[in-house]
């Protein structure tokens, strides 16, 4: 069916331009007039005259502490010769600091065995044919040190996220995966539980969201333009909700896979596929909200942009509605897949970030400029409030083989300076990361970079070998000249648990003279769940403080107050830093319950 889809293409591509430039969805309820308009360019330039943070005269009116210019470019380390498993997924577990990996089942191989006394998997009934390569690690981020999971179903391009208790909850996958929901919680000894039927729907290629009660929502896939909600353990899943935007937007070469999901701070649902995007509340089911159409081509797998929420800024006391900015970073033209698959033409990647404010009365998408193209790459929340785009090529699309030129340098992304001042390119790594790689923010402030398997299996004699090393970059904040300005947690004296609302104590270590409300930030980053340059769940608040006091040498106590609802911080585990002159701390783990 696929081949006979991709056939179609020339024959389409019009069409779909012209029906691209038409967006409509019947079920929008309360939709602003011009909410569906495709005609943002005019618009769009006059946002660029008036960036956000700046007053129409040019004054910065952002509260937030700018600290010093950083101009060291970072440092790469390479941390693990050998993950055992390509990581294609990958997800900071709470409290006990391992990362987990894992890849496809479907392959038999990987670079590491199952240990002793654990049975091989039969994949096979009828032949008996057993598997004892493992496909999941958890791997630990201060020493290294593996340790192999057994997996039975397939884990091949599926999605994620955390329970309110630090539980990972992996959904779908390829084949006998595809309707399967994954357990696995963070004791010493746990193993994956899997529940086959967990899904109403085969999910390849979906997206896990969590809502504000700390549940989740599943949301498209390859051949399934619904999504669904997530059960709790052991129990399926049987009813699905169609999605217009999934159908509408589904062309030739799909470029709506693993769709961005992020929990707006009115606890709806920013949904964008391919070029458009909406607001869905989850209680009704009912889309609140159409946005502008986002022009230049495709933005989801296979073309395949990266994407984040930036930070929520709370106060002590937060405004009824709280202002939420998605960015959207690179991407493919819309044929870019067709050409790359079956052409080997591999056009250059989108060069635009869009940015585009989803709270405000009139959204419109705001464009700025990187560096360089990029398709396939991560964008990652570090603890101070920026967004480092890592990994990914300049041309072609994600897909076994589709890219070309690797990009070995990333780039960092500053939301609060103006238009123009935003990205700085950073040092280079040494090693390709490509398609299936990822990349995630670890507790001390480092970038922990893996994966890269542009190859249907593990493969070391091609162009883009099977990786399998583990490498760590040290952000521009974290250059030893800076060192001095590094907070330090005081963990006795800082809460393991806060409830919504509450005000609580933080304890740091810091010395420096001017310790005040003017040049330190409290951050709580959520751990995202990481694969084919989507984070799904990442999210990073900026606490409302209302003071801070010196008590003894370099002690000092911060009076900060906790996110006010779920529908602003889902419950559960996140790592708080607390950041001066935006240099970070390290995190400690932090529950709001």
């Amino acid at each position: 069916m696929r081949a006979s889809r991709r056939l179609l293409w020339k024959l389409s591509v019009i069409v779909l331009l012209a029906l691209y430039s038409q967006p409509s969805f019947s079920e929008v309820e309360n939709c602003p007039a011009d909410a569906g308009s495709s005609d943002t360019g005019n618009r769009r330039e006059a946002a660029e005259l008036k960036p956000p943070d700046l007053r129409a005269d040019g004054v910065d009116t952002d509260p937030t502490p700018k600290g010093p210019e950083m101009n060291w470019p970072g440092k790469w380390e390479l941390f693990l010769k050998n993950s055992g498993v390509s990581a294609m997924h990958a997800i900071l577990m709470p409290k006990i600091n391992k990362v987990q990996f894992y890849d496809a089942t479907i392959w038999r191989i990987s670079k590491i065995k199952l240990p002793p006394g654990v049975p091989c998997h039969v994949y096979d009934t009828k032949t008996n044919a057993i598997d004892c390569w493992a496909h999941s690690v958890l791997v630990d981020i201060e020493t290294g040190n593996i340790r192999p999971l057994a997996l039975s179903t397939d884990t091949w391009c599926s999605s994620g996220g955390l329970t309110i208790n630090g539980t990972l909850v992996s959904t779908g996958g390829f084949q006998g995966g595809g309707n399967t929901a994954r357990y696995l919680s963070t004791c010493d000894n746990c193993g994956w539980v899997e529940y086959p039927t967990a899904l109403a729907a085969r999910r390849w290629y979906s997206t896990q969201a969590t809502l504000p009660d700390g549940s989740f929502i599943v949301v498209g896939g390859r051949d399934a333009l619904n999504y669904e909600y997530i059960n709790q353990e052991g129990v399926d899943n049987k009813k699905l909700y169609d999605s217009q935007l999934l159908r509408e937007t589904d062309d030739p070469a799909e470029n709506n896979l693993y769709p961005f999901v992020w929990l707006n701070t009115d606890g709806n649902l920013f949904m964008f596929a391919n070029n458009r995007s909406i607001l869905l509340n989850p209680k009704t089911n009912r889309v609140i909200r159409e946005f502008p159409q986002l022009p230049g081509g495709a933005r989801n797998y296979p073309g395949s942009a990266s994407s984040a929420l930036l930070p929520i800024r709370l106060d002590v006391q937060s405004p009824a509605v709280i202002p939420a900015d998605v960015l959207i970073c690179g991407g493919a033209r819309q044929d870019a897949f067709y050409r790359a698959e079956t052409k080997k033409i591999y056009e250059p990647a989108l060069k635009d970030c869009q940015r585009i404010s989803i709270n405000s009365k009139n959204p419109v998408w705001i464009t700025e400029a990187m560096p360089m193209p990029r398709v396939m790459s991560d964008a990652v929340l570090l603890p101070n409030g920026e967004v480092i785009i890592i990994n990914g090529v300049r041309r072609g699309t994600s897909g076994w083989g589709n890219g070309r030129d690797p990009l070995f340098s990333p780039i960092i992304y500053a939301p609060d300076k103006p238009l123009g001042q935003r990205f700085k390119e950073l040092a280079p790594s040494p090693i390709a990361r490509v398609y299936h790689s990822i990349a995630l923010a670890l507790p001390d402030g480092k970038v922990l970079v893996g994966g890269s398997n542009t190859n249907d299996g593990y493969k070391f004699d091609v162009m883009f070998p099977t990786e399998v090393r583990l490498q760590k970059y040290s952000p521009p904040y974290l250059d030893p000249a800076l060192a001095d300005l590094r907070p330090s947690i005081v963990t006795t004296a800082t809460p393991k648990q806060i409830r919504y609302g509450e005000r609580f104590n933080i304890r740091i270590h810091l010395n420096q003279k001017d310790v005040t409300k003017e040049n330190i930030k409290v951050t709580m980053s959520a751990p995202p769940f990481t694969t084919h340059a989507v984070s799904m769940n990442m999210r990073l608040l900026i606490l409302g403080i209302f003071d801070i006091k010196r008590e003894v040498r370099d002690l000092h106590q911060i009076h900060a107050i906790a996110p006010p609802s779920g529908k602003v911080a889902p419950p559960g585990y996140y790592l708080l830093f607390v950041v001066y002159n935006g240099v970070p701390s390290v995190g400690e783990w932090i529950q709001i319950v």
